[in-house]
């Protein structure tokens, strides 16, 4: 469809109020509470989480490093559909002491399509507690906070960072698309909106397929990595010459990969070292919920030089991504259900994988898991 021919919202329009949120890491967690508690707080379907649950000493600098982010899955109660608790936590544990540079919540693999705002802030929290209280208290989380409105993608941000959030990964609003300011005028100045009133850094999410299609260019997110509060992109939409763009025009001046000023990160693990090679700097793929070693490893290889070993690691991962990708959320679940013992189901009204499906999703995961369980 056309864009809409309108100019966009002039300076001082109604996202400027949210400015005032900037002063959030200052001013402790009392505006959240008066001001922007979501308003499912206290409904019956709701989790019990409040501000009181969140310790301070939660909040420290955790830098943003090369690596293997992994978005991770949420976990329901089979019967009730409430949140598990235990069971993210455990998980949580799992991929930190299996060496992953950072995990993040709400992402797509986490449901948060399914989740109210109290319970995204129990997924968080309970994500940080349990890796502090397991000797990991440098790791970074990321908290999906996209929404359809900039008053809401601010408050998603302002709820992550008190629930113990370091970064906000933020979708592109497309609902309304058709009449959007034409050149992604809007988009710009919805991202830089939400960038300015954020207490938490954020990470441009390019995911075509979530947002009706809509594609960030290169240039887009080049202009956006410019505000100081953008702090790096996942690219799920594959594109390796984009990655490789937007890495070029973003490299710090220190030429040090490992240290980026802006991270780039490729969405899905299976072009792991394809974005190697483009200048990226690893990977924010749900893959690594059922193999974190593989995807780490087939990095090391090729960070170490030897891109044959390399190449072989990658094609059995992204055989098992493949798996994954068509199963999505359910398939990734089945196959931890199948070879780990635990998974569970998606949240209804996704439904449960019948036997035939179980078994293809599992089978589907059987060489990735054997050189997970190598390794």
């Amino acid at each position: 469809m056309s864009p809409h021919n309108d100019a966009p919202s002039p300076s001082g329009s109604y996202t400027a109020g949210f400015n005032r949120i900037s002063s959030f890491r200052a001013n402790g967690s009392s505006l959240l509470s008066d001001h922007l508690m979501p308003v499912d707080a206290h409904s019956p379907l709701s989790s019990s989480y409040t501000s009181s649950n969140m310790d301070t000493s939660f909040h420290t600098d955790r830098p943003l490093v090369a690596g293997v982010y992994v978005p991770t899955v949420c976990f329901f109660d089979e019967e009730t559909e409430d949140v598990d608790t235990a069971t993210i936590a455990r998980h949580a544990v799992r991929l930190a002491k299996a060496g992953v540079t950072g995990l993040a919540t709400q992402g797509s693999n986490g449901e948060a399509v399914h989740l109210t705002h109290s319970e995204r802030q129990l997924v968080t929290a309970t994500t940080r507690k349990a890796l502090n209280d397991a000797g990991f208290p440098h790791m970074p989380i990321i908290v999906g906070c996209g929404s359809q409105s900039t008053r809401e993608t601010i408050q998603l941000c302002c709820e992550a960072w008190e629930a113990g959030g370091d970064y906000a990964l933020v979708l592109p609003p497309s609902y309304y698309a058709s009449l959007f300011a034409p050149s992604m005028a809007t988009v710009m100045e919805f991202f830089n909106a939400v960038a300015d009133a954020s207490p938490i850094p954020i990470i441009i999410y390019n995911f075509p397929g979530a947002v009706n299609g809509m594609d960030l260019s290169s240039d887009v997110i080049v202009k956006l990595s410019q505000h100081p509060n953008i702090v790096g992109v996942k690219l799920t939409c594959g594109n390796t010459g984009k990655l490789n763009r937007v890495a070029a025009a973003t490299r710090n001046k220190r030429n040090d990969a490992s240290k980026p000023d802006f991270l780039v990160l490729a969405g899905s693990a299976d072009f792991s070292i394809q974005s190697l090679v483009a200048g990226g700097h690893g990977i924010l793929a749900g893959l690594a919920n059922i193999a974190p070693k593989a995807c780490i490893k087939t990095i090391e290889l090729y960070n170490q030089g030897k891109h044959a070993e390399a190449q072989a690691m990658q094609e059995i991962v992204s055989q098992g991504d493949w798996t994954a990708i068509q199963g999505g959320v359910v398939g990734v679940k089945s196959g931890m259900q199948g070879w780990s013992g635990y998974g569970g189901y998606a949240r209804s009204p996704l439904p449960k994988p019948t036997a035939e499906q179980a078994k293809k999703w599992k089978d589907g995961f059987r060489d990735l898991i054997l050189l997970e369980k190598s390794l």
